[in-house]
């Protein structure tokens, strides 16, 4: 029974650590998620082809900074305003809005696992400090236009996304198509950019004019 406790217990801090040794590792190379392994494994359609961030239409970062984290150009990591005004709402009885920067949402698809947890939130927030830490802005972002899904059938990244949603590559986008993309996020599943409705074009709409703001910082075109 001590042997099988130590066991697991080596186990457990083996899949701790292991993010914090591979991180340093993705300064280079073209990582996958873990949802992705995990459709591998499972037998299930994965399309995935790497785009550098310099060769990706400026449109979409831009737009994707601007609807999924605002204050990627200064935060470390962790957005803490954002992360008090989640623990406010909750603690009001309010619907609880999903507070994860880019960075963290990189911890997560690389590292961990989706769903919320109590747990899952431990291990991420510790590991996107680290990430920020190690990798510049410019990498983050690009790893994060790599490993998001951006399709209904397992089309992961900018490439497969806007060959899906609009027939061309990721390097000739528009802002409206990278606002569409952008207004997917986190599920292409229940959302389109190829058959957008409603919510998706408003969105979008959104989208476009925070991405003139953040195009305006685009720290990602620099070293940090």
């Amino acid at each position: 029974m001590r042997r099988a406790v130590r066991a697991l217990v080596m186990i457990a801090l083996v899949i701790v650590v292991l993010p914090y040794i591979l991180t340093p590792l993705y300064v280079v190379g073209h990582p996958v998620s873990t949802l992705m392994i995990g459709r591998f494994l499972m037998g299930e359609h994965v399309t995935r082809r790497w785009a550098d961030l310099d060769t990706i239409s400026p449109a979409l970062p831009a737009a994707v900074v601007g609807a999924e984290d605002g204050k990627f150009c200064s935060h470390h990591g962790i957005d803490w305003d954002s992360v008090r005004d989640v623990i406010e709402d909750a603690q009001d009885g309010e619907i609880v809005r999903g507070g994860s920067t880019i960075t963290q949402q990189v911890a997560k698809n690389l590292f961990l696992w989706p769903g919320r947890s109590v747990v899952r939130k431990a291990l991420e927030f510790p590991l996107a400090l680290w990430i920020d830490l190690v990798l510049s802005k410019k990498r983050i972002l690009e790893i994060y236009l790599n490993i998001a899904e951006l399709g209904p059938d397992g089309q992961f990244g900018a490439e497969a996304g806007a060959n899906y949603a609009f027939n061309r590559p990721a390097s000739s986008l528009a802002l409206q198509e990278a606002a569409l993309l952008a207004s997917i996020l986190p599920n292409p599943s229940a959302r389109s950019a190829r058959n957008p409705g409603p919510a998706v074009r408003r969105m979008a709409g959104l989208y476009m004019s925070r991405a003139q703001s953040a195009a305006a910082t685009s720290c990602w075109s620099r070293n940090r």
